[in-house]
């Protein structure tokens, strides 16, 4: 059994500012929900912009400063409903199958090891289990701390302090034994409307533009991959007519998020 999701067949979602200081984050999903890997300290979380939001703002980011949002579609109409400007795009696909003839990464997009020092990244180690949605999380809110104004010494603003000067696997482990941010992050799989199968297909990607570039964020990966020029103006539209998506998820067919 997979975890499926009460969404419909295209849909998403951005993180985006409220409108005095405003930012979107956006979900990105196709009709289940996710993480990689497995573990009971990690259960999945469903790809729900109410679930996201209660566990975001649970943590320490103000209702007021920014919240999750559906993308229903990546067409003029639908994207014309998208609050702006966008601070992320949370995109939850399903894990393609393993291809061993398939080239390590692409060509158009590196691991930019350079980026570590500029972009906030969390590796996703073994024993972080489904924590690909909390890490997505993390990667979306951390790369957006200057247009979010954090609660002091809440479980975001002490997280980040912590693991400022981390590198990515420091970070981990920070996570993996951080009872608190466990526990939210329990609480918020819990909190769907969805069953949660023994096997999870799907896996959690946070995209962010940052320094007028974007990056793709994904803990499972070496490192942030650069895309290219974007903004929080553009980033969204950047996505939809890029090649990234399907670049992402060679064998899926993107054009159902069309």
């Amino acid at each position: 059994k997979t975890k499926k999701l009460p969404l419909p067949s295209t849909s998403g979602e951005i993180l985006s500012k409220k409108e005095k200081t405003s930012g979107e984050i956006l979900m990105a999903a196709p009709t289940s929900s996710a993480s990689a890997c497995s573990g009971e300290r990690w259960p999945p979380l469903e790809s729900s912009p109410e679930v996201f939001n209660q566990f975001m703002w649970s943590l320490g980011v103000p209702r007021g400063e920014a919240e999750f949002h559906d993308v229903y579609g990546l067409d003029a109409d639908a994207l014309a409903m998208v609050p702006q400007p966008v601070l992320a795009v949370v995109f939850c696909f399903p894990d393609p199958p393993e291809d061993p003839a398939a080239p390590p990464e692409q060509v158009s997009a590196t691991e930019d090891k350079e980026s570590l020092d500029e972009v906030y990244f969390i590796k996703q180690i073994d024993s972080l289990g489904n924590a690909c949605g909390t890490i997505a999380l993390l990667h979306a809110v951390g790369n957006a701390c200057s247009e979010i104004s954090l609660v002091e010494n809440s479980g975001l603003d002490l997280f980040f302090k912590s693991t400022a000067s981390m590198d990515p696997y420091e970070r981990a482990r920070v996570l993996e034994k951080d009872d608190d941010m466990a526990r939210a992050h329990s609480l918020a799989a819990s909190a769907g409307d969805t069953e949660i199968g023994d096997i999870v297909e799907e896996h959690y990607v946070c995209f962010t533009a940052l320094n007028r570039t974007l990056y793709e964020l994904d803990g499972m990966k070496g490192g942030p991959i650069k895309h290219g020029p974007s903004s929080p103006e553009s980033l969204l539209q950047v996505l939809s007519k890029g090649p990234v998506l399907y670049l992402l998820v060679p064998a899926w067919n993107c054009k159902g998020l069309e």
